[in-house]
């Protein structure tokens, strides 16, 4: 073998490994849209994370998650699943009942794989549970249809409520029926409702100004993304007025609010988790059913219950799943 040979050989090995990566394919990316922020919803992405994980896939190793927030402004969430789609994403993780209604609205081919507190058949992002049909599936944790439970338990844990405030964000799906739900059982319970509506942070102020200057008042948290990323807000205003409150999660308890009912929703952002990994492998949503929630959890914070002069049955304890003392 010349020299020039020689060269020519080695250069071509040399080569080798660079047109071996450029042959590799790209990294499949994930889109990640949500009507919150990042810092609010911080737990609830780590069990998306872990659920992917599960599945197989792990941002920045063999995928990409590209995370888009509307920070509470939910009219912007179209523009951001246009952006998505604009990536070229395999699927977009939309991970609340607006991220999932923009979504759907966006596209009809790239896979869709949602969270959703509300009825996803009422919502109309599937046909039904087993056949979802179409280009989305996901999981629903039907938490709109628990506030006369909720309400409930409220007065049972504070028998003194003479009025009770529900905090409603009315651009979100589903306000309407949750509200529905809620009125029917407070004529039952004879209890008075006032409906408060805050979709901004002087909002919010607002109606706690309003709720303070009922004597005996007590108050239910609505199911919104907005309200889960100013659960510390709220809980604070709660405990500066002396207002027992109840939320749909178990991260509004942990804040130091009074109680939570609901179901886990940090799980179904795992079980969303895995079933993204589930369509990134190539499973059509079409035939992956509709996952539903079925395990519901009350966790009662002790701490806050004695601040408010409250003491909780012995039947409640038993019927608590997690007591925060």
């Amino acid at each position: 073998m010349n020299r020039r040979e020689f060269i020519t050989l080695l250069g071509g090995a040399a080569a080798w490994p660079f047109a071996a990566r450029a042959q590799q394919p790209a990294m499949p990316v994930i889109g990640f849209l949500n009507g919150a922020s990042a810092e609010g919803f911080a737990p609830f992405v780590a069990a998306f994370r872990q659920g992917l994980k599960e599945a197989g896939y792990v941002d920045g190793q063999n995928a990409i998650i590209e995370y888009r927030w509307a920070e509470g402004q939910y009219d912007r969430l179209p523009a951001l699943a246009a952006d998505l789609i604009q990536r070229n994403v395999t699927v977009i993780a939309a991970t609340s009942s607006p991220a999932a209604l923009a979504a759907k609205a966006a596209t009809s081919t790239v896979p869709i794989v949602f969270t959703t507190a509300d009825d996803p058949i009422t919502l109309g992002l599937v046909a039904s549970l087993n056949r979802p049909g179409g280009n989305v599936t996901g999981v629903s944790n039907l938490l709109v249809e628990l506030g006369s439970k909720q309400l409930g338990l409220l007065r049972e844990l504070a028998p003194g409520t003479a009025v009770v405030a529900a905090l409603m964000n009315p651009n979100i799906p589903g306000t309407e029926r949750q509200l529905r739900d809620v009125e029917a059982a407070a004529r039952v319970l004879g209890i008075p409702l006032i409906v408060l509506k805050a979709s901004t942070d002087r909002e919010i102020d607002a109606a706690f100004a309003t709720i303070a200057q009922q004597s005996g008042a007590a108050l239910l948290v609505g199911v919104d993304p907005f309200f889960i990323e100013r659960r510390d807000c709220i809980v604070a205003l709660a405990a500066r007025h002396a207002i027992p409150a109840i939320g749909s999660f178990r991260e509004f308890a942990v804040a130091g609010g009074l109680m939570s009912y609901g179901s886990d929703f940090v799980d179904s952002y795992r079980q969303a988790g895995i079933y993204t990994g589930r369509v990134v492998r190539g499973e059509k949503p079409a035939d992956i059913p509709v996952q539903r929630s079925t395990k519901f959890e009350l966790v009662i914070n002790f701490k806050t219950a004695k601040a408010l002069g409250l003491v909780v049955p012995n039947s409640m304890q038993l019927l608590a799943d997690e007591v925060i003392e």
